[in-house]
């Protein structure tokens, strides 16, 4: 699959197929996609955790508040600490961990597509009872949780994004048309 078809098929998808568990080692080189994203300083912050255990990812789901997790045969959560990006940036380093986090998730939910498995980005959880359920220390992040399997059903409709001309703005931002500024080049 090239790259604009895995952007442009991404959904979170909700509903894994019980009678097909995927090869855990596929998993692994998705998570391997997570090491090319940018990182602040060449600081690499994130860890991830590939979970098979049944009862975990029972418990995993609860921590969610959401059953769906449950029906999945693996769960990555992804987690890092920031004292790295802090130390070298100050206050900002804080943010630019959340930065390369999202970049780094982003390429590993592109490479599930890619492989032909199905996921959802789960950001809404108890942060301190994964932490409890995985051994996470005190000064590591939980920044997403991702349920992964076999899809069970393809969906009938594929839900419609913004169009492009209601996000982009040139050379300023409201300026909705390429045009020739004072001072500037067409």
């Amino acid at each position: 699959m090239d790259l604009d078809k895995a952007i442009q098929n991404r959904r979170c998808v909700r509903k894994f197929n019980p009678k097909k568990k995927p090869d855990w080692r596929t998993i692994i080189e998705c998570i391997d996609s997570a090491r090319y994203a940018p990182m602040a300083g060449g600081n690499y912050t994130l860890k991830f955790i590939l979970v098979s255990d049944e009862e975990k990812i029972n418990r995993i789901a609860k921590a969610c508040q959401q059953d769906f997790v449950a029906q999945a045969k693996f769960v990555v959560v992804v987690c890092s600490n920031p004292a790295r990006t802090i130390n070298l940036y100050g206050k900002k380093g804080g943010c630019y961990a959340k930065y390369q986090a999202g970049a780094a998730v982003e390429n590993f939910f592109l490479k599930i597509i890619e492989s032909g498995l199905s996921t959802c980005w789960v950001g809404h959880f108890v942060e301190g009872q994964i932490k409890e359920i995985l051994k996470i220390p005190e000064d590591t992040d939980v920044d997403a949780v991702f349920p992964i399997g076999y899809e069970l059903e393809k969906p009938m409709t594929r839900k419609a994004k913004i169009d492009l001309d209601r996000i982009l703005y040139f050379n300023r931002y409201g300026n909705v048309q390429m045009k020739k500024e004072e001072g500037g080049v067409e």
